[in-house]
């Protein structure tokens, strides 16, 4: 049966682990601390049943373990992470270590508990902690934070470095709210009227993405084999991608069921034919030069545009026109708010022609819109 000792505020509980190899007995220790306002008789209850869990996990072989928390989760990243996660994932995760290894990575992964952590987490609510905002973080942003702490716990506990992972006591605040930004119908006509302006890449670019919802990756990954000219159907099948230590990547899509197929209308065939010869020309004027990657969108010699590029050029042009500007995934939001409405016309009966025009493609409320463009 394990003991302990009161130390302070707090109790060392000791049990014994068995023997080494030269006969000397193994004792390992623990540290408890009673909530505030706890009274005598529930600490006795409480430090009783710590004890006895304490007995059982030294019985099943676990060793308590010295390891800062800091050490443990680059010890995760270099046995782990690094070798299963994706890129854009890892360096996600990489982002995260500033702040939590200058709040908890001087402290034992045995010592933390769900009070430490959710101290960490609230502090994040706190106004200034986003740079940008001024604000406090979004409750996403927090939950990021908290995932990863507990990812590095969970690795030490497989790893029999720790009894139990204290993250599932801790609760996300409701942090700041961010409103969703998204073009109603009548901003996204005129935006598709202003583009008219636009260079053709990027007039492409936007009215693909609203006709079919996909996200700037798969945007970008495209390929022309990719697009059966014949039927109207794309298939989604890879994304592109950049993190400072790649570079721009290719990788495959975010799940499985992300690798899809989408249908889209003559107009929008006609649109994306017109952008291929225009970029056969373009490539015979850059001569030997040009990368032929087989990309709808690339550089001017043909290699893969950087993902950051199409939300650097629409916030310029749309600075430049006085026009909204609320990033490039609005317009996934765009795609489903036409689905929406696409249904509710639908269930209208508006007119048989109209009907099976609709069933053609879940976006083809757009062709409304871009009739003429």
């Amino acid at each position: 049966m394990a003991s302990y000792e009161k130390r302070g505020n707090s109790y060392r509980i000791k049990s014994s682990c068995g023997y080494n190899s030269e006969g000397k007995q193994v004792f390992q220790r623990i540290t408890w601390t009673p909530e505030p306002g706890m009274t005598p008789r529930q600490i006795e209850k409480e430090l009783n049943r710590q004890c006895v869990l304490f007995d059982e996990e030294c019985k099943k072989g676990f060793i308590s373990s010295p390891v800062k928390f800091k050490d443990m989760a680059e010890q995760w990243f270099e046995e782990y992470a690094n070798l299963n996660l994706r890129s854009t994932t890892l360096t996600r995760e990489r982002q995260l270590t500033a702040r939590t290894y200058k709040a908890i990575g001087h402290i034992r992964i045995d010592k933390l508990n769900a009070r430490i952590i959710q101290r960490f987490i609230n502090s994040l609510t706190e106004d200034g902690t986003n740079q940008h905002t001024g604000k406090g973080l979004s409750k996403k942003s927090m939950t990021h934070y908290l995932s990863f702490i507990s990812k590095v716990l969970d690795y030490a506990i497989k790893m029999d470095m720790l009894g139990a992972n204290p993250c599932r006591k801790v609760t996300v605040p409701r942090g700041s709210v961010k409103e969703r930004q998204v073009y109603n119908i009548e901003e996204t006509e005129r935006f598709f009227q202003i583009m008219q302006e636009a260079p053709l890449k990027y007039r492409v670019f936007f009215t693909l993405v609203t006709y079919t919802g996909m996200r700037r990756g798969e945007m970008l990954g495209l390929e022309w084999k990719d697009i059966n000219f014949d039927t109207g159907v794309i298939h989604i099948q890879r994304t592109s991608n950049y993190t400072k230590a790649r570079g721009i990547y290719t990788d495959e899509t975010k799940t499985k069921g992300s690798n899809r197929y989408v249908k889209v209308p003559r107009d929008m065939l006609d649109m994306l034919d017109g952008f291929r010869k225009a970029q056969q020309i373009e490539s015979e004027n850059v001569g030997d030069k040009w990368v032929d990657t087989d990309r709808l969108f690339v550089k001017w010699d043909g290699r893969p545009m950087n993902p950051q590029t199409p939300y650097g050029w629409l916030q310029d042009f749309c600075e430049e026109h006085n026009f909204p500007f609320h990033g490039v995934h609005q317009f996934r939001h765009i795609n489903n708010m036409k689905t929406s409405l696409l249904k509710i016309r639908l269930k209208s009966h508006i007119s048989p022609q109209e009907n099976r025009c609709t069933k053609a493609s879940t976006a083809v409320l757009l062709c409304d819109i871009f009739a003429t463009y």
